[in-house]
């Protein structure tokens, strides 16, 4: 498989209307710290859609489904209207 962050960027730039983004806060319907019992889990209400394409042999497989993470920092620096240096305006 090709690298998924050259895959995301490439669809942001191309095809940005055809990404679909969702808060994973907002499909969440458990979670679980990690203990000594078990690892720490999401569980996760997704589309069937979703769901079917996950599941399955590779080639039956269409969709590149992705858990992302943005870090604070950055969050905050999309936000700013100052540009600063090393940063593409």
């Amino acid at each position: 498989m090709k690298n998924p962050l050259e895959s995301l960027a490439y669809a942001l730039e191309k095809y940005p209307e055809r990404v679909e983004v969702a808060p994973v806060e907002e499909l969440m319907l458990e979670s679980a710290r990690q203990n000594a019992k078990r690892p720490a889990y999401v569980k996760l209400a997704m589309p069937d859609e979703a769901v079917k394409s996950l599941r399955g042999s590779a080639d039956k497989r269409s969709d590149l489904l992705l858990l992302v993470q943005i870090p604070k920092e950055v969050l905050e620096r999309s936000e700013s209207r100052i540009i600063l240096p090393g940063e593409v305006g």
